[in-house]
């Protein structure tokens, strides 16, 4: 007699009816990509340069903020 048909316990149907978290709906930007498909670390890089960039320019446009 085996327990994997025959669960004791619920396990094995919350399991076939749980809901990706990737696949929500709710969740607006989240996406499981395949394998080998990972972003870049360079897009990351890239954003924290832009975004700094970003923050001097508009800094350098506050008078007396360059003395």
């Amino acid at each position: 007699m085996s327990t994997a048909q025959e669960p004791r316990t619920g396990a094995i149907a919350v399991v076939q009816n749980a809901v990706d978290p990737a696949r929500r709906e709710d969740v607006l930007l989240r996406v499981r990509r395949e394998e080998g498909h990972e972003v870049s670390p360079w897009w990351l890089v890239g954003a924290f340069v832009f975004v700094a960039g970003t923050v001097v320019a508009l800094m350098s446009l506050i008078p007396g903020g360059g003395v």
